[in-house]
């Protein structure tokens, strides 16, 4: 049976990416040995959209209030490359990850089925 999804984010800098996650988003974590951190990120799912070109995997991290969440995150040093925009989806706004480009910060606004999995 599978237990859980293990996320992999590719860092030009993993130190500065592991302190944005450890510090910022202040993410529990184990580490598996000499500093490599490995952070449990909560309940997820996984979606599967249609690819027009090569195949791609891409990672979004949800909240229930992108406002609120933004200004948090802001204030423990989050950096943010855009505005929070509507994009049908949900609102959005794209999060600097210190070495590892930006990753998509959402409140959805389609039905979330992550709570299936506490059932």
């Amino acid at each position: 049976m599978i237990t859980a999804v293990h996320t992999l984010v590719y860092a030009t800098d993993a130190q500065a990416a592991r302190e944005f996650f450890r510090d910022v988003l202040e993410w529990p974590h184990v580490d598996a040995r000499g500093g490599w951190l490995i952070f449990a990120t909560g309940p997820s799912e996984l979606g599967v959209h249609p690819a027009e070109d090569t195949p791609s995997h891409e990672i979004s991290l949800m909240c229930d209030d992108v406002e609120q969440t933004v200004a948090e995150l802001a204030e423990r040093g989050a950096e943010f490359a855009s505005e929070i925009v509507d994009r049908g989806f949900g609102l959005c706004i794209d999060m600097r990850v210190p070495g590892a480009g930006t990753m998509l910060l959402y409140q959805p606004q389609h039905p979330v089925a992550y709570p299936l999995a506490e059932q």
